[in-house]
C-alpha cells in the first residue's frame, strides 16, 4: 500500500476517500494522525485553499498529500456559502447551525438551485511543480426541511432531482458515484498512474 496523507481530519470525508482509494493500493492517512496541524485557508477560491492544504500536509509529512476543498454554492446567495461552507455559521464548526443559517438566508427565495463543488489537489511533494488537480460539481436544489440520516454537512437539505432523494437519503455507494467528490475522485484516479 502506498501512503497518502489526507489534508483533513473530517472522519466522514476520510471514510469516503478511503473507500475510493483503498482498492487502488493507497492507504489514506489523516494528517492529524501524524500530528500535522490544519493549514490556514485564507483564500476566496476552492483551488487556492486546496493547493495550500496539500502543500502544507506534504511539507509536514514528507509524503504525497491529497487535499479537498469543497463546499455548497447557492445561486440565490451569490454562490455563498462557497469556501466558507464548513464555517458558514461561525466557530466552532457545526453542521446543524450551518443548515439553520442556510435556511434562514433562503427565507422568501424561490430560486433554490445549488451545487456542491469539490476541488482535489494531489501534491507528490511540497514543491511539486505540477500537482494533479481534479474538479467535480453536483447540481440540485435546497429543500426547506432536512431529510435523511446519511452523509454530513448540507446533505439533508440537498435534493438531487435525478434520484428524487436528498444526498442524506442516498446509500454511500450511490452518493460516492454521483457526488461532486466522487466525480473529482474519478478524474483524479484516472491520472494516478502519473504518481
Amino acid at each position: 500500500m502506498q501512503k497518502l496523507v489526507l489534508a483533513s481530519n473530517n472522519a466522514k470525508k476520510i471514510k469516503e476517500l478511503n473507500a475510493l482509494l483503498a482498492p487502488l493500493g493507497f492507504e489514506v492517512i489523516p494528517q492529524g494522525q501524524l500530528g500535522i496541524p490544519e493549514a490556514e485557508e485564507p483564500y476566496g477560491t476552492f483551488i487556492e485553499n486546496a493547493l495550500t492544504k496539500a502543500r502544507h500536509a506534504a511539507a509536514h509529512s514528507g509524503l504525497p498529500a491529497l487535499a479537498d476543498d469543497s463546499g455548497l454554492c447557492v445561486r440565490a446567495l451569490g454562490g455563498a456559502p462557497g469556501v466558507l461552507s464548513a464555517r458558514y455559521a461561525g466557530e466552532p464548526k457545526s453542521d446543524a447551525r450551518n443548515n439553520e443559517k442556510l435556511l434562514a438566508d433562503l427565507t422568501g427565495q424561490t430560486d433554490r438551485r445549488a451545487h456542491f463543488v469539490s476541488l482535489l489537489v494531489l501534491c507528490r511533494s511540497a514543491d511539486d511543480p505540477q500537482p494533479i488537480i481534479a474538479e467535480g460539481e453536483w447540481h440540485g436544489e435546497i429543500l426547506s426541511t432536512p431529510r435523511g440520516a446519511e452523509g454530513f454537512g448540507y446533505d439533508p437539505l440537498f435534493f438531487v432531482p435525478s434520484t428524487g432523494l436528498t444526498a442524506a437519503e442516498l446509500d454511500p455507494e450511490t452518493k460516492n458515484r454521483l457526488s461532486h467528490r466522487g466525480q473529482a475522485m474519478q478524474q483524479l484516479i484516472a491520472r494516478l498512474p502519473m504518481l
